[in-house]
């Protein structure tokens, strides 16, 4: 079992559209997979029941700071299990980070949530000295095309500690057009830009943690 949790102090970013769809998309590729809704606010868990169809994935909702106790209980016998944690909740927050193999920290092109993630980072450094084998990336969410900032972000992002993602999630309105009826954009447009990126994403997110599993076991 992988347990990839998104993860920013800072909210609305975006975490819960990348969980939904990276979700969706793993287990499009045959895993099983479960979603923890660790938000009070419950976004993933209203995602879900706006759902008609046949569920992809089941979503539990955990609130809790036990997430990293409760984790092995909820999610036995799965390939991959997907947190949506909340922000600025520092005891659950920290929790979904013990409970996580990976983080992937969703920045949105901005001065305000690049200078945010700072705040992220320094919560991370401070989990990896309790789990040293947690491994941690941006990616770069709800970038505007042709934009200098745009382009710039991953440049800023460079003087943290952390890796970033080459594969961007441009803003999209085909994603809040899927959510609006718990779908992923892989499933309303599988040949559209948004389910593109998130097939790339969710293939560049494997191969990182493979890579960084890799160097561990060196």
């Amino acid at each position: 079992m992988i347990a990839i949790a998104f993860l920013n102090q800072k909210g609305g970013v975006g975490k819960t559209t990348l969980a939904t769809n990276v979700a969706g998309q793993l287990a499009i590729l045959g895993n099983s997979v479960i979603l923890i809704d660790s938000d009070p606010q419950a976004s993933a868990l209203d995602w879900s029941a706006a759902r008609q169809r046949q569920a992809l994935f089941p979503v539990v909702g955990v609130p809790k700071p036990s997430v990293h106790k409760d984790l092995g209980a909820i999610a036995d016998g799965y390939d991959y299990v997907v947190l949506d944690s909340p922000p600025r909740q520092d005891a659950l927050v920290k929790s979904v980070m013990l409970a996580a193999d990976l983080l992937v920290i969703p920045v949105q092109p901005s001065p305000y949530d690049v200078w945010a993630a700072e705040e992220t980072v320094k919560l991370v450094e401070e989990a990896t000295v309790l789990k040293d084998s947690l491994k941690s990336v941006f990616a770069i969410n709800r970038k505007i095309v042709n934009t200098a900032i745009g382009r710039d972000v991953g440049e800023a992002l460079d003087r943290y500690p952390v890796p970033t993602l080459a594969t961007h999630i441009h803003q999209r309105v085909s994603f809040a057009e899927s959510a609006l009826t718990g779908l992923i954009v892989s499933e309303t447009d599988p040949k559209s830009l948004a389910a593109q990126e998130i097939r790339k994403l969710t293939e560049e997110l494997l191969a990182f943690y493979a890579k960084q599993e890799a160097v561990i076991r060196e």
